[in-house]
C-alpha cells in the first residue's frame, strides 16, 4: 500500500498575533495610566463615557457661555444615573480620573453662580475620593452655598440621593468633632501612609458652626422623610443639637424617633442621657401623648414636670390613667399640688376629685388583686405542705428530726406570709382562732416575725387589716407587740389612706423605752411611707439618728427608715445629720455590724440622682474609718443605679480586684521585727470591717448594670471571674448580686449558675445562693426552680441554716401564689420604682452578713422586700373603673426599635381573657381593635375606651 503524503507544519510555541496584542496592551496601559476598558464597556456605557469626557473638555475651554449648559448636563447625567445599590453609579466611576483636574480648574474660576453649581457637582464627585481627601464632600457643599448670590437657593442635599446625604452626614460629624477638639480627635485616612505630606493635609472646610448645624438640619429632614430616623438622631448627637429634633418630627415619625432615643439613653454618658430624656418628653407633649410623657418625667424624677404632665390633660379619664401610673411609681401626692411659691392662685384647685385620689393612693389595689386571684383560680389559701411538697423530696425519712422545730416554724412563718401575701385568708395567721394562732408556735424573737407576717397576709387591705392586727397590739408579750407594730407598717406599704393609720398608731412608740418596740415602730413607718417624702416623718425620726445616747442599732435603723421615706430625694437635712453622726460617733460604734445600714440610709437618699451626690462623696472621704469607704461605694452605686455607666463599673471591678490579705502580709513583712506581734493583733481586729466594702462593690456592679440587658449580660461574665479569683467576702456576695440583677426573672443561665453555687463548699456562699434563687424566681412559680429547691432541701437536711434558707426561697418562688413579683422595673421595664430598689437593697444588705442579721434575731429584715412586691397583672377597666374583660395576646416582648415597617412587638403569644398575669419579660397587646387603651403600655390597671369606628365594621360583616 502506497504511503500517505505527510505535510511538515512547524507549530510555534505561542500564537504570534496574540503576542503582539499583549505588547500593545502593555504600552497602552503605560501611556494612558488607566486600563483601557473599551473592551468591557457596552455601547451605552461607551457613549456615556465619551459624553462625560466631552463635557469635562467643555469646562476647560475659554468660551464661558458653554459652562452653564455643560454643568447642567453633567448634573442631570449624575442625578438620573440609576444603578444597583451595590455598585458605584456609572458617571461617578467615569469621572473619577478627571476629579483632580477638575479641582484645579475650579480654583481658577471667578466666584459666580456657575462656580457654585460646579462646587455642587464636585461635592458629589468627592465621594469617590473620600479615602484620600477627607471631608471633600462637605467642603464643596459649603463652598457651593457660600458662592451663591443671596437671591437663589442651593438644591436640597436629598436631590443627589440617599447615599450622598449619608456621606455628608458622616463628614459633618467628623468636621464638628475636629472643630471642638482639634485635628487629633479624628483618625487620619488610610492614604496618610503615603510619604507625600503636603497632599495629605486636607483643605480647610469653610463655614461656621452654625452653617454645619443648618446643613445637619437639612440632612436630618431628609432622613426623617425617608424612614431613617436613627440616622437623623445619630447626626444630631454628633452635632450636639439633639433638642432641635423636636421641631422636625411629625405624627408619622415621632414614635420611632422617641423609641430610638429611648434605647440610646442607657448608652450615653451623663449629662447627655438627661438631655435625651427631656427631648423625648418635649416631643411626647407636643403630640399630646400624656402617659408616655409622664413616664419620662418619672424617670427624670422631676417634680415640676410630673405635676405639669399630670395637669396637662383636660380629660378626667386620662387623668385617672395617669394617676394609676403615678401610684405604681409611688410618687408623693404632694408633688402634684402646686406649692404657693410656684403659683399663688393654686389654692382653689388644690384638692383632687375623690376618684382620682383613689387611683393615686392605690386604695382599690387590694380589691382588684383579690378579684384577680379568683379569676386566675388561686384565691384559696395554700398550706406549707402545698409549697414544700416534701413527699417529692429525696430525704431519707427519720433523719430530719435533728432540725429544731422552732427554726422550722420560723421558716413556716415566712413561707406562709409570702405565699399567701395580699389574699388575707391564710390558715395560720389571719383565719386562725384566738388561741391557736401560729404566733404561739414560735419563741421570743420568732414571735415578732410571726406577728408581723399578718401585715403581709393582709397586704394593701387597710380596712380589714387593722382590725386583725389590733388584737396583737395589746399582747403582754413584748415581741408579739413589736411584730404587730411592724405588721401595721407592712400593711400600708404602697397604699396611702386618709386615716394615715400607720403614722397615728406608730408615732408614739418611736420614743418607746423597749428596744424591740422602738425598732418595730421605726421600721414600720419606714416601710409604710417608702417614697412618700413626708416632712412630718423627718421631724419624728431624725432626732434618733443624731442622738449620741442611743445605740448604734437604733440610730442606723432610723437612718435606714429615713432612707426609705426620702428615697431619691437628696434631702440635705438628713444627709448632713447622717454625715455628722458618722463623723462624731467613736470607732467602736462605727465598727458595729449596724454601720452598713446607716451608710445605706444615706445612699438611698441619692437613688438615681447621678452627679448630685458628688459633694456627699467628698465629705465622706474626710471620715477616718473603714465605714467611709463602704458609704462612698453605696452612695455612688445608688446615684448611678440602672444607668449602665461603664466607668463606674470599671472602678468597682478595680476595688473587687484588691487582695487585702496579701497586701497586709506584705506590709507586715516589711515592718520591723519587734512590731510583728502587735501587727498580728491589729490584723485580727481591723481585718473584719476592712473588706466589707468589697462586698458592696460586687453588689454595686449589679445595681449599675441592672437596667439594661446588654450590661446585665456582660456583668454575668465578670461575676464568673470574681467567683473564681475573689476573696471569700467577694465570693459570698456574687450570688446576691445575681439575685439583684435578675429579680423575678428566672433565666436558665442564672438558675444554673446559682444551682452550682448553692452546693459550694463555703456554706456562706451556698446560703446566699439559695436566697438568690428565691429572689430570681420570686413570684414566678417556676417549676424547674421549685424542683432545684426540693432537691436542696434533701441535700441540706442536716444543715439547719441552709435548710431554713431553702424554705424561705421556696416561699419567695411561690410569692402571692405566683401573682406578685419583686422586679423594680415596670412599664415595659422602662421605669424604675425607687422604693422597690430600696427594699431589695436593704434585704440584700442583711445578707452581706447573714450570720449577724437574718440567721440571728433580725430575720424580720426579710420583710423589707414588701416595698418591691407588686402584683404582676393586667386588669382592663371601663371608664367607670369597673373590671372589663377583653381578649389580649400575651407573649415575649421583642425589641423592634429601629426596624423597618411595623414588626410584631411580641413573639410566641397566647390569647387570654383579661385579667391576666404578665411575666417580667412579657408584653400584652389587645387582640382586636374594639377598644382603645388610654395607657401606652398594657400593664397594671389600663382604662379602655370604646373605639367609635369599630361597630361599623361589625355591621358591615353582618
Amino acid at each position: 500500500m502506497a504511503e500517505r503524503p505527510v505535510a511538515d507544519i512547524t507549530v510555534p510555541s505561542q500564537d504570534p498575533k496574540e503576542k503582539k496584542k499583549e505588547e500593545d496592551k502593555k504600552l497602552d496601559t503605560k501611556a494612558n495610566g488607566v486600563k483601557d476598558e473599551e473592551e468591557e464597556l457596552s455601547e451605552e456605557d461607551a457613549q456615556l463615557k465619551s459624553e462625560l469626557e466631552m463635557l469635562v473638555e467643555r469646562l476647560k475651554e475659554l468660551n464661558t457661555d458653554l459652562y452653564r449648559p455643560a454643568l447642567e448636563t453633567l448634573r442631570t447625567l449624575i442625578r438620573t444615573s440609576t444603578s444597583s445599590m451595590t455598585s458605584v453609579p456609572k458617571p461617578l466611576k467615569f469621572l473619577r480620573p478627571h476629579y483632580p483636574g477638575l479641582q484645579e480648574l475650579f480654583e481658577t474660576w471667578p466666584a459666580s453662580e456657575n462656580k457654585s453649581l460646579f462646587a455642587d457637582i464636585l461635592s458629589v464627585l468627592a465621594m469617590t475620593y473620600s479615602d484620600t481627601e477627607p471631608r471633600g464632600t462637605l467642603r464643596y457643599r459649603l463652598l457651593s452655598a457660600s458662592l451663591l448670590p443671596p437671591t437663589s437657593k442651593i438644591s436640597e442635599p436629598g436631590s443627589w440621593g440617599h447615599e450622598y446625604v449619608r456621606h455628608l452626614a458622616a463628614e459633618l460629624g467628623e468636621e464638628y468633632t475636629i472643630r471642638q477638639e482639634g485635628e487629633e480627635a479624628v483618625p487620619l485616612p488610610a492614604a496618610e501612609a503615603d510619604s507625600d505630606v503636603p497632599k495629605s493635609k486636607p483643605a480647610p472646610v469653610p463655614g461656621t458652626i452654625e452653617d454645619l448645624h443648618n446643613l445637619g438640619l437639612e440632612c436630618a429632614t431628609f432622613f426623617l422623610g425617608h424612614n431613617a430616623e436613627p440616622d437623623a438622631v445619630d447626626l444630631f448627637v454628633e452635632l450636639e443639637i439633639v433638642d432641635r429634633i423636636a421641631s422636625l418630627v411629625d405624627t408619622n415619625t415621632f414614635g420611632r424617633v422617641c423609641a430610638y432615643m429611648d434605647r440610646c439613653v442607657m448608652l450615653l454618658p451623663p449629662p447627655d442621657d438627661v438631655t435625651f430624656l427631656r427631648t423625648i418628653h418635649k416631643i411626647y407633649l407636643q403630640f399630646s401623648k400624656f402617659p408616655e410623657a409622664l413616664g419620662v418625667a418619672i424617670r427624670l424624677n422631676d417634680a415640676a414636670l410630673i405635676r405639669q404632665d399630670f395637669n396637662a390633660s383636660g380629660n378626667p379619664i386620662m387623668r385617672k390613667q395617669l394617676a394609676f401610673l403615678l401610684a405604681r411609681a409611688q410618687i408623693p401626692i404632694e408633688w402634684l399640688k402646686a406649692s404657693a411659691s410656684d403659683d399663688p392662685d393654686a389654692d382653689a384647685e388644690d384638692e383632687f376629685p375623690e376618684d382620682i385620689l383613689d387611683c393615686l393612693s392605690n386604695t382599690q389595689l387590694s380589691r382588684h388583686f383579690k378579684d384577680f386571684g379568683k379569676e386566675v383560680g388561686v384565691a384559696d389559701p395554700k398550706s406549707l405542705e402545698d409549697v414544700y411538697k416534701s413527699h417529692l423530696e429525696t430525704t431519707r425519712s427519720g433523719l430530719s428530726a435533728n432540725v429544731d422545730s422552732a427554726r422550722a416554724n420560723l421558716a413556716g412563718t415566712f413561707v406562709n406570709a409570702f405565699v399567701n401575701a395580699g389574699f388575707g385568708n391564710d390558715k395560720l395567721m389571719v383565719e386562725a382562732e384566738e388561741g391557736s394562732s401560729w404566733v404561739y408556735k414560735n419563741k421570743d424573737h420568732g414571735m415578732m416575725s410571726a406577728a408581723a407576717s399578718l401585715g403581709l397576709g393582709l397586704l394593701w387591705d387597710t380596712d380589714v387589716g387593722l382590725s386583725h392586727i389590733d388584737r396583737y397590739t395589746y399582747s403582754p408579750e413584748e415581741w408579739i407587740k413589736a411584730g404587730a407594730f411592724l405588721a401595721t407598717g407592712l400593711l400600708n406599704a404602697g397604699v396611702r389612706t386618709e386615716a394615715d393609720a400607720a403614722l397615728a398608731l406608730l408615732a408614739e412608740h418611736v420614743e418607746n423605752k423597749s428596744v424591740p418596740l422602738k425598732i418595730a415602730a421605726i421600721m414600720g413607718l419606714g416601710v409604710a411611707y417608702a417614697g412618700s417624702h413626708r416632712e412630718d416623718l423627718l421631724t419624728l425620726l431624725l432626732p434618733a439618728v443624731a442622738d449620741d445616747g442611743v445605740s448604734m442599732e437604733i440610730a442606723a435603723l432610723s437612718a435606714l427608715a429615713l432612707g426609705f421615706v426620702f428615697v431619691g430625694s437628696g434631702n440635705g437635712e438628713i444627709t448632713s445629720t447622717i454625715l455628722q453622726t458618722l463623723m462624731e460617733r467613736d470607732d467602736k460604734a462605727l465598727d458595729e455590724k449596724w454601720g452598713r445600714f446607716m451608710a445605706l440610709g444615706l445612699a438611698l437618699l441619692y437613688v438615681g440622682l447621678q452627679d448630685a451626690s458628688d459633694a456627699t462623696l467628698e465629705t465622706l472621704k474626710a471620715i477616718q474609718h473603714p465605714i467611709s469607704r463602704q458609704a462612698q461605694i453605696l452612695v455612688e452605686v445608688c446615684s448611678f443605679v440602672a444607668t449602665g455607666n461603664v466607668l463606674r463599673v470599671q472602678r468597682l471591678l478595680h476595688l473587687c480586684g484588691e487582695h487585702l490579705d496579701a497586701l497586709k502580709e506584705k506590709e507586715q513583712a516589711e515592718s520591723a521585727e519587734g512590731k510583728k506581734d502587735e501587727n498580728k493583733d491589729e490584723k485580727k481586729e481591723d481585718k473584719k470591717p476592712d473588706d466589707t466594702f468589697q462586698s458592696f462593690a460586687v453588689l454595686g456592679i449589679a445595681m449599675i448594670a441592672m437596667g439594661e440587658d446588654i450590661g446585665a449580660e456582660m456583668s454575668m461574665r465578670q461575676f464568673n471571674h470574681l467567683m473564681h479569683y475573689g476573696d471569700p467576702i467577694i465570693r459570698k456576695s456574687v450570688p446576691l448580686a445575681l439575685g439583684l440583677i435578675s429579680a423575678s426573672n428566672p433565666q436558665l443561665p442564672v438558675l444554673d449558675t446559682l444551682s452550682k453555687y448553692s452546693h459550694d463548699h463555703d456554706l456562706a456562699v451556698a446560703l446566699n445562693a439559695i436566697f438568690a434563687m428565691g429572689l430570681v424566681g420570686a413570684g414566678t412559680n417556676n417549676a424547674r426552680l421549685a424542683q432545684m429547691l426540693r432537691q436542696l432541701a434533701g441535700y441540706y437536711y442536716k444543715e439547719p441554716d441552709c435548710l431554713f434558707m431553702v424554705r424561705i426561697a421556696q416561699g419567695l418562688v411561690h410569692m402571692g401564689k405566683g401573682t406578685i413579683g419583686i422586679n423594680p422595673f415596670f412599664s415595659d421595664r422602662n421605669i424604675m420604682s425607687r422604693p422597690a430598689v430600696a427594699g431589695l437593697l436593704a434585704t440584700i444588705m442583711a445578707f452581706t452578713d447573714a450570720k449577724a442579721f437574718v440567721l440571728d434575731k433580725y430575720h424580720w429584715m426579710l420583710y423589707f422586700l414588701v416595698t418591691a412586691m407588686y402584683p404582676r397583672f393586667l386588669i382592663t377597666l371601663d371608664e367607670n373603673l369597673e373590671s372589663k374583660p377583653v381578649t389580649v395576646r400575651v407573649g415575649q416582648a421583642v425589641d423592634v426599635v429601629g426596624q423597618a415597617g411595623k414588626p410584631r412587638t411580641i413573639s410566641g403569644f397566647q390569647t387570654h381573657q383579661t385579667p391576666v398575669r404578665l411575666g417580667t419579660t412579657e408584653r400584652a397587646e389587645l387582640a382586636t381593635e374594639e377598644f382603645i387603651p388610654y395607657a401606652h403600655v398594657l400593664e397594671g390597671f389600663v382604662i379602655l375606651q370604646k373605639n367609635p369606628g369599630w361597630e361599623k365594621e361589625d355591621t358591615m360583616q353582618m
